[in-house]
């Protein structure tokens, strides 16, 4: 694996981590020791299951990124594209809502439009990228 790659897994790995302390948040929600109403209860869980499985399919999709023959720009795409949208759809679930009893989502959510737009040509990178470094 390219050392570029190895250090973006391991960032992506860390990055994990704040995945682990917005579980921690979500359980104080649901508990009731931080006080939310059920719009933020929503967006926070949506906020929280895209940033997992996003990140996790980060890593999952890196490796392949290094047998790629697209031009530069693709490539990058390829491989910055799901980490990008994991930062990009999180933030917009849980910005979204903030403040002491949001009755509708503010405008921070139009970093999740955006970021499943991000998601979509990373995936579209990668996918055209694997396929064409499988053809003989």
């Amino acid at each position: 694996m390219e050392p570029a790659t190895l250090t973006l897994a391991g960032i992506l790995m860390l990055a994990l981590i704040t995945v682990e302390s917005g579980g921690a948040f979500l359980l104080r929600v649901t508990t009731g020791g931080h006080p939310a109403n059920d719009l933020q209860r929503n967006w926070y869980r949506a906020g929280h299951a895209h940033a997992a499985v996003l990140l996790v399919l980060s890593l999952a999709i890196l490796p392949y990124t290094d047998a790629y023959e697209l031009p530069a720009w693709a490539v990058w795409l390829a491989r910055s594209g799901v980490p990008a949208a994991a930062l990009l759809m999180p933030a917009g679930f849980f910005l979204g809502v903030l403040g002491q009893d949001p009755q509708k989502p503010g405008r921070a959510a139009v970093l999740v439009p955006i970021g499943a737009a991000v998601l979509t040509a990373g995936l579209l990178a990668a996918g055209i990228g694997a396929i064409a470094a499988g053809r003989p």
